[in-house]
């Protein structure tokens, strides 16, 4: 009784550690493809593998993060609580929830089809390479944005088994969107990241020089969001939109209380705008293929 409750501890740990709530920002993003790619709600174990596939692989990517960073994060004030710095947790059991969640994203890809099944460890490779990029490149932002921009790619595939100019688009959307949400986050560790040979925008060049790369990212994500409808032959309508004003609704916001010398609002910034700007999205597109269609 003891050895389980104590497992169960240790999960709870991991899952606080990996903040299992933030899948928030990519999960709306593959309803988004699912959506598109069915022209309308697919079947509800569609929905469950699709939500298990995402569950697993953000999981694992963030686990392993935590794992093969956790002698940096020691070193970082601003990480230094993390639970395996911290040594509330066991890297052992870190590594087995890596392999567990990675098993999982695994299963539900052979679940859904032929295609998610090839396709599912190179996105695994993505996923979790991204966590040894900041040793060797700036553009670490880029991939990270890589990795979740698979989630409406997935989605996509999911339904329809193949692969099309529409989600592909969804993937740079959703590439600029991340890379530029990074590169914001990334200017709090601006000096760790320059003294531990870390790479990173900020740290290449500097905090107002990041902002504009940010904001360009940004700008990009708009544009893609309105070339979109011009590769769904379906099309889509007013409630998507209306999605796409508060996307750079909120992308704005985040770029106004985001100010050189001044990062005190950046959670706001990076958890609250762009958790709505995902569930946002979703929502007027959902209306405009599910109700106005």
């Amino acid at each position: 009784m003891m050895r389980k409750e104590k497992r169960v501890g240790q999960l709870r740990t991991v899952l606080e550690m990996i903040k299992i709530e933030h899948t928030l920002f990519a999960l709306p993003f593959a309803f988004l493809g699912m959506i598109l790619a069915a022209e309308g709600w697919p079947s509800w174990a569609t929905v469950g593998w699709i939500v298990m596939a995402m569950v697993g692989a953000r999981s694992a990517a963030m686990g392993f993060n935590r794992l093969v960073d956790r002698h940096f994060d020691a070193e970082n004030p601003r990480t230094a609580q993390r639970a395996l710095p911290a040594q509330q947790i066991a890297p052992r059991f870190v590594g087995l929830f890596v392999l567990s969640s990675s098993a999982v994203f695994l299963l539900a890809a052979w679940r859904l089809n032929r295609l998610t099944l090839i396709l599912a460890p190179i996105a695994l490779v993505v996923l979790l390479g991204y966590s040894y990029t900041k040793r060797f490149t700036s553009w670490s932002h880029l991939i990270l944005g890589l990795a979740l921009g698979g989630a409406p790619l997935g989605g996509w595939i999911a339904v329809r088994g193949d692969v099309a100019a529409t989600p592909l688009l969804l993937t740079a959307i959703v590439l600029c969107w991340v890379a530029g949400f990074d590169v914001l986050y990334a200017l709090q560790d601006l000096e760790f990241d320059r003294d531990r040979g870390l790479h990173s925008i900020p740290a290449r060049l500097g905090e107002r020089p990041a902002l504009w790369v940010s904001g360009l990212l940004h700008l990009a994500m708009l544009g893609l969001l309105v070339a979109l409808p011009r590769t769904y032959p379906p099309g889509l309508g007013w409630a998507y939109w209306l999605g796409v004003a508060g996307c750079a609704a909120l992308l704005g916001y985040q770029h106004t209380i985001v100010r050189p010398g001044d990062l005190s609002r950046l959670d706001a910034a990076f958890f609250q705008a762009n958790g709505l700007l995902a569930v946002w999205l979703f929502a007027m597109t959902a209306v405009d293929q599910l109700l106005l269609a």
